[in-house]
């Protein structure tokens, strides 16, 4: 037998315990032979009723808290071997739900609490959408052991997303980041050679197609005749992707295992280093820009020139869809039956 109090806050409900407060509900006593005193997480009576119910009605069901059921999740990613960003933005949710829910029952959590956690969020659309693939990758797995009976993130409805079109660095200002190299201040890990170092990196940005953590992490190894080799970060596709001698020579300037890395420290911090070098770059030669939109350059160059989208797929680690996506506006093959089909209308 489950009963169900409110427990009233002196500064919020007082001592007259309205029946209309907002207090949060407890639930105590026995369930299937097991003492239980816990706070539901909740406020709505109706839904801790609902809930009291429901667990009475599942013989030997589990009582799996918020808390123990990410502490699981999250060990069972880590012995699945996924990439440490991916743990990062999973750990970043525990702390979340855990301020939001606390130790709150599994069964407690429905769609209607989950749309009020999400009504805070100050996201763009692109991230809440891939924050309601983790919520639903969390509840998933949840399913799967039993712990509730239906996956609530599934009714969460992502947000409307405009995709504007991608826009490159034109030749003029990708020129004008190239003299900025040569009065880019002296510092950080290589001293004095800092503006070359800098110069090679937008460089092999730009006519490889990598992103910049790939090009961070380059090893001297994956250089081969002309041609630069390795497995996209993100995809695990082998990629080979030749570039032009002028790069070739850039980075042969430099010695040691990699290109852009000392090889100690963090990955992260690596990271946030050459995207601030770049961001100064930019304010230095007056061009506002981001490392993406050289890899939007290579591709866009790619495609003007009739080259197919299957093939700029592959050369970018990309699947075809995104592609299409990103870069369908630039597409020449496209934009000459689309031009053909309208001159033969005059």
């Amino acid at each position: 037998m489950l009963n169900l109090s409110r427990r009233h806050s002196a500064t919020k409900c007082g001592k007259t315990k309205k029946r209309d407060c907002t207090c949060p509900i407890w639930v105590t006593g026995s369930l299937h032979g097991k003492k239980l005193r816990k706070s539901l997480g909740i406020r709505n009576w109706e839904s801790a009723q609902k809930i009291v119910r429901d667990w009475e009605a599942r013989v030997g069901a589990a009582m799996v808290s918020v808390k123990e059921a990410f502490e699981r999740y999250i060990a069972d990613c880590e012995a699945r071997g996924l990439r440490s960003e991916t743990l990062r933005k999973y750990r970043l949710m525990q702390r979340e739900l855990l301020g939001e829910f606390g130790g709150c029952p599994l069964d407690a959590v429905g769609i209607e609490e989950l749309s009020m956690y999400r009504e805070k969020w100050t996201l763009a659309p692109g991230t809440a959408r891939t924050k309601i693939g983790l919520l639903r990758a969390f509840f998933h797995f949840c399913l799967e052991r039993g712990w509730i009976e239906k996956n609530p993130a599934l009714l969460l409805k992502h947000p409307r997303a405009v995709h504007k079109p991608t826009l490159p660095v034109s030749d003029e200002d990708f020129e004008k980041l190239l003299r900025a190299t040569e009065h880019f201040p002296v510092g950080g890990a290589y001293k004095e050679r800092t503006g070359e170092r800098l110069k090679a990196f937008i460089l092999t940005l730009r006519y490889s197609g990598l992103r910049i953590q790939d090009c961070a992490l380059l090893k001297r190894e994956k250089l081969r005749d002309g041609r630069i080799f390795l497995y996209s970060q993100k995809t695990n596709v082998p990629v080979w992707v030749p570039i032009p001698e002028v790069v070739v020579k850039e980075l042969e300037k430099f010695d040691g295992e990699y290109f852009f890395w000392s090889g100690q420290g963090l990955v992260k911090t690596t990271l946030g280093n050459w995207q601030r070098s770049l961001e100064r770059l930019g304010k230095i030669a007056g061009v506002k820009f981001h490392a993406h939109q050289l890899r939007d350059s290579f591709a866009i160059g790619l495609l003007t020139k009739g080259v197919p989208l299957e093939t700029v797929a592959i050369l970018l680690g990309n699947s075809l869809k995104i592609c299409e996506r990103h870069y369908s506006p630039w597409i020449q093959a496209r934009q000459d039956i689309l031009e053909d089909a309208v001159r033969r209308t005059f």
